[in-house]
């Protein structure tokens, strides 16, 4: 294998890998979160696991397309039952998530793979927007 495409394979794996993890992070947020957020922050947390589990299953199914082997490991999950806590770490996980996919897109574009590259900037906006509204909760003056 192209040692390239093989560089490129084992980043979608981390990247996979650490977006099971977001779904964990999510779905174990959903349940945990108490008291006055509880009802804006458990719907919320709970749509991000759908867009997650999307991206999981897109990255598990182009490594495969590309000839690797999907991995099954989830990345460390930060636990926490503090709302502040909660959003400060998924807003940090949507972050990393940008940083590693743009570095996707470059590697994607050095293959001449369109479809990944332009799947990946359509991940890249997608991620923002969590990010963008994590920035939007965080601003309650109530957490800070």
């Amino acid at each position: 294998m192209d040692p390239k495409m093989e560089e490129l394979i084992n980043g979608l794996n981390e990247d996979l890998s650490n977006e099971y993890a977001a779904t964990v992070m999510y779905t174990n947020y959903a349940a945990v979160v108490s008291g006055l957020y509880r009802q804006v922050l458990k719907p919320f947390f709970e749509g991000e696991i759908t867009d997650e589990q999307g991206h999981a299953l897109y990255l598990a199914e182009k490594i495969k397309t590309l000839g690797g082997t999907p991995t099954t490991k989830v990345a460390d999950v930060k636990q926490t039952s503090d709302v502040k806590t909660m959003l400060q770490t998924a807003r940090q996980s949507e972050i990393d998530t940008i940083e590693r996919y743009k570095k996707r897109v470059q590697q994607a574009d050095e293959l001449g793979l369109i479809e990944l590259q332009l799947k990946l900037e359509d991940l890249i906006a997608d991620e923002t927007g969590h990010m963008e509204e994590m920035d939007r909760l965080l601003d309650d003056p109530r957490l800070q």
